[in-house]
């Protein structure tokens, strides 16, 4: 009976949906994060200022630094995605990627950094949206390792609930996240 039902729903969504749309759908979603853990919004909003910089005993990074690394990551990832044109140029690891300073250099630059990561996150969605199915799955033809815009997608939501969870972790360290 279960298996019947099943496979009346599984016909059910292919009459009203490509597996592509229904995938870039799931993209998106897993992009937005939240699904198992903490969103990107969640783990910034409300980050006080005077914290931003400070980095815990016996940790690397700084939530700023934190930040800004998922900011230059995913634009960089979005700049080779959407490279057609062939203007890309890889940033130098690790020293692009990560910024020096423990402490954002002004009061705005937090809230820049955020407004970016999330413009980047939609612009990236609109890639996704504006793809076929076959363009979703094949390999850019400037790819060195088969890379495509479904492997980048994954790469981006891995990446950046990676350090979502981080940033969870700073703010628990210095008593500001939510208990």
């Amino acid at each position: 009976m279960a298996e019947r039902i099943s496979s009346c729903m599984t016909d059910r969504v292919a009459d009203e949906t490509s597996v592509g749309a229904a995938l870039r759908e799931q993209l998106k979603a897993l992009l937005d994060g939240g699904q198992a853990h903490a969103t990107f919004d969640a783990a910034v909003e409300g980050f006080p200022e005077t914290l931003q910089g400070v980095v815990p005993e016996r940790l690397p990074y700084s939530g700023w630094q934190i930040l800004e690394h998922i900011r230059i990551t995913q634009r960089d990832i979005l700049e080779y995605s959407d490279n057609a044109g062939g203007g890309y140029k890889a940033l130098k690891w690790p020293e692009e990627y990560w910024p020096k300073e423990a402490a954002p250099p002004s009061a705005e630059a937090w809230a820049q950094s955020v407004k970016q990561v999330r413009e980047d996150r939609r612009a990236f969605e609109a890639l996704l949206a504006k793809s076929d199915d076959a363009a979703l799955v094949r390999p850019f033809a400037w790819a060195e390792e088969g890379q495509s815009l479904l492997r980048e997608a994954f790469l981006v939501a891995d990446h950046t609930a990676y350090h979502t969870g981080e940033l969870v972790v700073v703010r628990r360290l210095l008593g500001a996240w939510k208990s």
